[in-house]
């Protein structure tokens, strides 16, 4: 009996220890599963960050400038590209007169900035504005420069007539408007009903033959003076930006002379482009009308108070 006893207490021992090395391989088993699974989630994740990026195609869009803008307008692009790499923005800079033309010739444009509110006046009125997308973002101020030490006798607008040679831009080119309208309120030139439309010639004789050398644009402009092809010439006060050890300003035009000079931008009406390239004209013009973009043209000598 007691040997009996003794075989079933062995067989009760042999059982448990079974019981206990498959609880112990079950335990085993089932962590070898959960450490299997761990590289197939991140597989998934990184499968699904690689079929996100591939999703996510470059995006060209068309950004029309007044050539005052390229240099600011190059920088806020940089910004932007570093949150928005997949978007490549093609700047066209010149005047605005000029890229209106071009815009109403079908030029393929998603954003116009321009440095006067005549252009935008006309894009707008012959419908290739998108609708609620014009705002004004900065205000400039003309300004009449000569090269450093230049000895000349020009103290400003009321003096030109004492320059030996002056580069201006044409009418259509909103620096060269303003200066005319300031000419014409200082009474140098005759009052006309559009200002933009006093010939180069016009000028020179009121001047009393003084030589003139007509500019494309407001860069142009700058290049002339700052190469000392013409001993003065008037420009925009941000244009002399990274000029200052070159220029000398003779003098800021008041606003009263010359009124506000107001840089409107809107979104044109692009049939060309599809919707992504859409929303990425409007998601760029959203950063640029931003109060983050403010501070960097005011770092590039323009007036952001406007309304």
């Amino acid at each position: 009996m007691r040997n009996k006893i003794m075989k079933m207490r062995e067989i009760g021992k042999r059982l448990a220890a079974a019981a206990m090395i498959l609880a112990m391989s079950a335990g085993l088993a089932a962590c070898g599963a959960q450490t299997e699974s761990e590289p197939e989630t991140a597989n998934t994740e990184e499968q699904a960050t690689d079929q996100e990026e591939e999703t996510t195609e470059p995006v060209e869009i068309q950004v029309f400038i007044a050539a005052s803008l390229n240099t600011v307008m190059t920088d806020l692009a940089a910004q932007y590209n570093e949150e928005h790499p997949e978007v490549k923005i093609t700047f066209n800079a010149d005047s605005s007169g000029t890229l209106l033309t071009q815009i109403e010739e079908g030029y393929e444009c998603d954003i116009f900035f321009s440095a006067a509110q005549k252009q935008m006046d006309q894009l707008e009125a012959d419908g290739f504005v998108v609708d609620g997308t014009r705002k004004n973002v900065v205000n400039n101020q003309v300004v009449v420069v000569t090269l450093k030490d230049s000895g000349t006798e020009v103290t400003g607008l009321e003096t030109l007539n004492k320059a030996k040679s002056i580069a201006l831009a044409g009418g259509s080119v909103p620096v060269g408007k303003y200066t005319r309208q300031a000419l014409v309120n200082l009474g140098i030139l005759n009052k006309v009903d559009d200002v933009s439309a006093i010939t180069t010639e016009e000028i020179i004789q009121a001047l009393g033959g003084v030589e003139i050398s007509e500019q494309a644009n407001v860069s142009k402009v700058l290049i002339a003076v700052a190469e000392g092809a013409c001993e003065v010439g008037t420009t925009y006060y941000s244009d002399t930006y990274g000029y200052e050890d070159k220029l000398d300003i003779l003098e800021k035009v008041s606003y009263d002379l010359t009124g506000n000079v107001i840089y409107p931008v809107c979104q044109v009406e692009n049939k060309e482009a599809d919707d992504a390239e859409k929303q990425a004209a409007a998601d760029f013009l959203a950063f640029i009308t931003s109060d983050e973009a403010k501070q960097v043209f005011d770092s590039y000598y323009f007036d952001t108070n406007v309304e």
